[in-house]
């Protein structure tokens, strides 16, 4: 199989594997035969285009993730655990290529500015990774915002100089403080968020600002895949903890909402913060990310919560696959563990915030009740012997969600 510059799409995939960027991805794969567009089995990945009718085969099978993408987007996903020396072939469900295609009819062009909003912290090597995808993208950005949150030295303020965005300091730790000053300085109808860890597909913002279509739209999160899976540590986050949430557009709403006032509205299945953005009219209306939550304070949820308070506040909350960015997933298990405490201490604080804020018990039985009862079954499951794959980091959840709970008492609102 040959690609259109008769080049083997083995020697394509070779030189794709080797770039920076994921521009690959972008490009249009010949009608009618599967292509494999990015495949280094280092990282245990492949990204493979469908066929017109959403076949494919292919003659060396990789071992780890595969990627199917179909009109330019991703559509399916598939774990191979066994290569193997037989071909693997197979069809896309058709219902499932009916609504995909569907939904591209439905899809109307990005209309509204975008300012795009980066916090980082002592990572300037991954934040000019980052950086360098915001130029290939097809809707650029009126500005680029770098929120410094504390790093140690110049490197950061150089790196986002070089990129020509624009550079804050903010000396509170937390990133969402870090968050709360960029939206601040933002001047544009939309703000995008990503973060330093994050590759972006040059379609990203286009697709992210074309789904704010309806004025009750006020939040749109984006799918999130993983740029690489080259270690334990990634492939378990990505099979147990993964940020990607379906292939189908969803949108909740106040029904849907609704529906949760006797337990608690999963928020978290909204999306990703490493891929959202809101009008920037709505800070002024329900407010800003609550300082407590997230990395550097209560140590995850404030994007969750946030997303929570805008359909509270009776407004829409979009998740748009169409709009892709690539995240790179720890790679030790010693920063998987912390990352997986630290996710279960700002959960935990997320409910009682949540309840805080919007006065709707579920969150605080889930809190004081819901969630300790769970982890007793789980932790009764592991005394007897019942080793699961989700239960391998139970104790870093189980002393994460504990020490939210604390946290949430040493830093509760007055009066709650």
């Amino acid at each position: 199989m040959n690609s259109g510059s008769g080049r083997s799409a083995a020697q394509r995939a070779l030189e794709l594997s080797t770039r920076v960027s994921f521009n690959g991805l972008a490009e249009a794969p010949e009608r009618g035969f599967s292509l494999i567009t990015h495949w280094n089995q280092q990282y245990g990945l492949c990204h493979v285009h469908l066929a017109d009718d959403g076949g494919y085969a292919l003659a060396s099978p990789p071992v780890g993730l595969i990627v199917f993408w179909w009109l330019g987007r991703p559509v399916a996903h598939r774990w191979c655990a066994d290569g193997g020396s037989e071909p693997l072939a197979g069809q896309i469900d058709s219902h499932v290529l009916e609504l995909i295609a569907a939904e591209e009819q439905r899809a109307g062009a990005a209309q509204l500015g975008a300012s795009v909003v980066i916090c980082t912290r002592d990572r300037p090597d991954q934040l000019r990774r980052c950086l360098a995808s915001l130029p290939q993208q097809t809707w650029q950005a009126r500005e680029v915002i770098v929120v410094d949150n504390a790093s140690i030295g110049r490197r950061t303020r150089d790196v986002a100089h070089e990129a020509g965005a624009i550079y804050l300091r903010e000396e509170r730790p937390g990133l969402d403080f870090a968050r709360n000053t960029g939206a601040r300085a933002a001047s544009s109808p939309i703000l995008a968020y990503t973060d330093d860890d994050v590759l972006l597909h040059p379609t990203w913002l286009e697709r992210l600002v074309a789904a704010f279509d309806t004025p009750t739209v006020a939040a749109v999160t984006g799918l999130v895949l993983p740029a690489e899976l080259a270690t334990d540590a990634q492939e378990h986050f990505e099979k147990h903890w993964s940020f990607g949430r379906g292939y189908l557009r969803q949108d909740f709403d106040t029904a849907r909402f609704a529906q949760h006032r006797v337990d608690v509205f999963p928020a978290w299945e909204i999306g990703a913060g490493a891929s959202m953005a809101f009008r920037r009219e709505i800070f002024e209306r329900i407010g800003y990310f609550d300082e407590r939550l997230d990395v550097g304070q209560a140590g995850c949820s404030g994007d969750s919560e946030f997303w929570y308070r805008v359909l509270a506040h009776g407004l829409s909350c979009r998740y748009e696959p169409r709009a892709v960015a690539f995240h790179v997933h720890r790679r030790t298990l010693d920063g998987l563990a912390s990352q997986i405490h630290h996710y279960m201490r700002g959960h935990a604080v997320a409910l009682l915030v949540q309840w805080e804020r919007t006065g709707i018990a579920a969150n605080r039985r889930q809190a004081w009740l819901g969630m300790p009862r769970w982890y007793a079954g789980r932790l009764w499951h592991r005394l007897r012997g019942l080793c699961r794959p989700q239960d391998r980091f139970l104790r870093e959840e189980v002393l994460g969600y504990l020490s939210g709970l604390l946290f949430y008492l040493r830093h509760r609102r007055e009066g709650s």
